[in-house]
């Protein structure tokens, strides 16, 4: 079977007859675990209780409904965003009449600063300086994020930390509530991050964890032209809609995570005694051959490729990996055409990320971390018939949620202030098949 470009990290670490990847994989648990941020399903809660999303936020583009809540997930990178917090959160609208619109599947990031980085700071001070006449401002030169990826494993490499965990606020380590501590299924319960010096990092130690699986190759400048700041948006802010205005929500279920493993196939050995023939032998199995490419002619090989990597860890409900590359349901439909690797003029491959919406507040490029898959919808719509919901209710028809999320984590330029981002979604909706 060929594992090709439909989802990065393969071959990170070869073992025998399977292969790890770097792509973080997460399971809907009953259990509850120590994890008290990420969850699948349920009441969204916030980094900041006193600071709720803009009402707006919260509704459907289609319907103006208020939406529940599909996932909310801590996605800290404290080697990439040491002073940030950072949540993210999907919303889906419940009617039928909504399904398959645009705006029906919203993606919304939390993120606090704890800390301006020095980059912040001198665009403040320039800010600052334009304020008084000169003779010839000096137009405002900022530097792009830097790009990085995920290479092979190894153990000795510079390590990322994980994008599920928080810092301890009474011993400043990291902590990952996803990493595979003393047991696969036990997930780490941590206090919101906190900032620390630059000398305290070079002293602490870090637990084993998701940056210890992760290895990141050298920083290099981004090519993109340098982001330009957009104001904060000013005016009176909707409140975030009473529960009671929501519909019922889904279940609420715990996460659990590990790294994705793929099989490896072998090549079956043919005893010598034993001879293969071709279709061309029999005439009679010619018809059948012509059913057979009929069939797979008809069928988008990118699907089969999906539903096969899939298959491999039957029930995950998301993928996770900051700056990889999504598992694409289709590449025939808009978001996979938009997606899927292209070859230009040049010959060089035009990833993912580069094709996605840039941010909409700082122009920055976005970038893939996490989508939702199929069985998300098993877990989540089971037993829902029984709890009360509306007529017009029906039942979810995606294939696969895309989320594309600002590669410089922008957000208020205040320290210890909440600030909210709507992120880009690319919905791949579930083939229609007639008869």
């Amino acid at each position: 079977m060929d594992y090709d470009s439909d989802s990065s990290g393969l071959d990170d670490d070869v073992q025998g007859d399977y292969t790890t990847t770097s792509v973080l994989l997460g399971f809907a648990e009953d259990e509850a675990t120590d994890d008290t941020t990420s969850h699948l399903g349920g009441w969204p809660t916030w980094l900041d209780p006193s600071t709720p999303p803009p009402g707006n936020f919260a509704k459907c583009k289609s319907c103006n409904d208020p939406m529940p809540l599909l996932l909310q997930l801590n996605a800290d990178l404290p080697e990439k965003f040491p002073h940030d917090e950072r949540w993210l959160y999907i919303f889906a609208c419940t009617r039928r009449t909504c399904n398959r619109k645009q705006g029906s599947i919203r993606a919304l990031r939390g993120v606090k600063k704890h800390k301006m980085t020095s980059n912040t700071q001198k665009d403040e001070a320039k800010a600052k300086d334009k304020k008084e006449p000169k003779e010839s401002p000096v137009p405002q030169q900022n530097i792009g994020a830097t790009l990085f990826g995920v290479a092979p494993g190894n153990p000795s490499a510079t390590t990322n930390a994980n994008p599920f965990s928080t810092t301890s606020g009474s011993t400043g380590s990291l902590a990952n509530p996803f990493a595979q501590l003393s047991s696969p299924s036990t997930l780490a319960a941590i206090p919101p991050q906190k900032p620390v010096d630059e000398a305290q990092k070079e002293d602490r130690s870090l637990p084993e964890s998701f940056a210890d699986k992760v290895r990141l190759s050298p920083s290099s400048p981004s090519s993109s032209p340098p982001p330009t700041k957009t104001p904060e948006l000013t005016g009176p802010v909707e409140p975030w809609p009473a529960q009671s205005s929501f519909p019922p929500p889904y279940r609420h279920y715990f996460l659990d995570a590990e790294y994705e493993t793929i099989s490896r196939p072998s090549t079956p050995r043919v005893p010598s005694n034993v001879q293969i023939g071709t279709l061309d032998d029999d005439p009679s199995s010619a018809g059948a051959a012509e059913g057979k490419d009929t069939f797979e002619s008809s069928i988008d090989k990118s699907f089969l490729k999906f539903s096969t990597r899939l298959g491999h860890s039957p029930e995950q409900v998301l993928r996770y990996e900051f700056r990889g590359t999504p598992l694409l349901y289709s590449t025939t439909d808009a978001v996979g055409k938009l997606l899927s690797p292209s070859t230009g003029s040049a010959h060089v491959k035009v990833s993912a990320a580069a094709r996605m919406p840039r941010c909409g507040v700082c122009s920055r490029e976005r970038v893939f971390e996490v989508q939702l898959v199929p069985y998300a919808i098993t877990v989540l719509e089971e037993g829902r018939e029984g709890i009360g919901i509306g007529k017009d209710e029906g039942g979810m028809e995606w294939g696969t949620i895309i989320v594309g999320v600002c590669a410089g984590n922008c957000g208020l330029e205040r320290e210890g202030e909440v600030g909210w981002r709507e992120e880009w979604v690319g919905v791949q909706w579930e083939e229609r098949v007639g008869k």
